[in-house]
């Protein structure tokens, strides 16, 4: 019997469950929707204001110029009227239509550059206005993504897992808002560049095929030659961005290559002098720990590039049959640990969880004045038949 009931009551949540998942995701699409129908009207808005400044500009130029002339006009009609008798009727008559001309033309001149201005700031009104919104609509896709997870989730050991450590679910909150933050990230950095830029191809596109319909071959081929130019920083971005969420070479070199080449950008980005240190030959490791220890030197270097103020860092990496040792050391202004330690950083908090997960060690090194030192400790299998390379240390 009491099977029964209780069978009855997970069926009844079940149902309500799947009921209220259905709706936070059918109202999660429709808010996409809208953000991305404000994505498109904020990029046609953008090409709309662009072209409205230069026309501005243009007419500002035209404007000036009628003034210069109306000028020019009232003085000649000026110095007419002060020797009237010397000009023939014609003439005067001359003067008089091309000063009343001039001035017509001012006029009509100033009018279309007020309205222009009017429309530029209705213009940048709405976009600052659609700008909001789209901010508003990515804060709530994050946050209805958030309770997506728990909802789909299995609640009943989400329960037990409460029940014995509430400091998880602190942490298994903060990394699905780590991960929420990471995709709005990647998703604001694909709209901010390739998806920009798509959008300019496809503009640039037409403007291309109008002139070739016009025959205006010469200024076809230089706008092709700048739609190259767009198509190649937009293959630049997508491959920064493919890098940044997992770095292909990792997979197909491996981790030494994969940070010589990692560590030559960041040396451009940050303007750092960096080092690599292979103390032991180099080893091919499991995929899953490559990845975790390029990611654990990737968040050091970051943490380095952010806080310490550092001319030079060095990553030191030692291979052993069960073990693989790595340091990230740099010669910043460093920090008192003890204050550190009262306050926590989450980034610092997601490091040792990462190196807890793996059951290795993380050892943070650092004074004030001292630079930084954090070394991990990562247990390890080494696949077989995968040692190459004997060079010690290598510069990047």
């Amino acid at each position: 019997m009491y099977v029964t009931e209780a069978n009855i009551d997970f069926q009844l949540l079940d149902e309500v469950m799947n009921k209220t998942i259905s709706s936070v995701e059918e109202s999660r699409e429709k808010i996409f929707d809208i953000a991305e129908n404000a994505h498109k009207e904020s990029n046609y808005i953008s090409l709309e204001l662009e072209a409205l400044k230069r026309e501005i500009e243009w007419v500002i130029s035209q404007t000036d110029e009628l003034e210069l002339q109306a000028r020019k006009a009232r003085q000649k009609l000026a110095s007419i009227s002060r020797s009237f008798h010397q000009y023939s009727e014609a003439e005067i008559r001359e003067a008089y239509e091309q000063a009343s001309q001039m001035q017509i033309k001012l006029s009509l001149s100033r009018d279309k550059e007020l309205h222009l201005r009017q429309r530029r700031d209705e213009l940048e009104r709405r976009h600052r206005s659609i700008l909001s919104t789209i901010e508003k609509s990515e804060n709530l896709i994050a946050q209805m993504g958030i309770v997506l997870n728990y909802l789909q989730g299995n609640l009943r050991k989400v329960g037990i897992a409460l029940e014995s450590a509430q400091n998880q679910q602190l942490l298994g909150i903060q990394i699905i808002q780590a991960q929420e933050e990471e995709r709005k990230r990647v998703a604001r950095d694909i709209h901010d560049g390739p998806a920009q830029s798509m959008a300019n191809v496809t503009l640039r596109s037409e403007i291309v095929e109008r002139m070739l319909n016009q025959n205006r071959i010469d200024e076809a081929k230089v706008e092709l030659r700048l739609l190259k130019e767009l198509t190649r920083a937009s293959l630049m971005d997508v491959r920064k961005i493919i890098f940044d969420l997992r770095p292909m070479a990792l997979d197909d070199l491996g981790l030494v290559p994969t940070l010589r080449k990692y560590l030559e950008e960041y040396e451009k980005r940050h303007g750092i002098e960096t080092k690599l240190t292979l103390l032991t030959p180099e080893c091919r490791l499991q995929n899953s720990i490559e990845v975790a220890v390029f990611r654990l030197i990737q968040e050091s270097l970051n943490n380095t590039a952010k806080h310490a103020k550092a001319r030079h860092v060095e990553v030191r990496l030692e291979f052993k049959p069960h073990v693989v040792h790595f340091r990230v050391l740099d010669d910043g202004v460093g920090f008192d640990q003890a204050v550190k330690a009262e306050r926590p950083q989450f980034g610092i908090m997601g490091m040792r969880e990462r190196v807890k997960l793996l059951q290795g060690k993380m050892k943070i090194t650092s004074a004030p004045g001292k630079g930084t030192s954090v070394l991990f400790s990562i247990p390890l299998r080494i696949e077989e038949g995968s040692k190459r390379g004997n060079s010690i240390e290598t510069k990047p």
